[in-house]
């Protein structure tokens, strides 16, 4: 999620973030089951090869997706945002297994209501 929960996964940055996330994941052939970019986080279910660790994979994400992300958006640098700062540095990571299911029908459902919340939004 971005430093600070700023509302700025929308629109381009968020198409942009989205496209990184499936390019980057794709060249260590991962292989995303869920993907939802909320405005202030993402929430990603991904399938690993066993190669691959959850550190180095999504260490690899964030580095060179903000890479990007600043550089086609350079304004994001500046204040109030954060310097060279875009993600926060922790993440929380945990295996289906069981619930997977469960965990899939959070991320549409999360991915549902802003979708819903934004519509509200246009009509007020």
């Amino acid at each position: 999620m971005p430093n600070y929960r700023y509302l700025i996964l929308t629109g381009s940055v968020a198409y942009d973030v989205e496209q990184c996330i499936r390019v980057f994941s794709s060249q260590k052939r991962c292989e995303i089951q869920e993907l939802s970019i909320q405005v202030d986080h993402v929430h990603l279910i991904t399938m690993l090869p066993l190669k691959v660790s959850v550190s180095d994979y999504l260490g690899m994400v964030n580095d060179r997706t903000v890479i990007r992300v600043f550089k086609k958006f350079a304004n994001l640098k500046v204040r109030p945002y954060w310097g060279n700062h875009f993600w926060v540095r922790g993440y929380y990571v945990d295996t289906a297994g069981l619930d997977e299911e469960k965990i899939r029908q959070y991320v549409q459902y999360q991915q549902r209501r802003e979708r819903h919340e934004e519509q509200g939004k246009l009509f007020t």
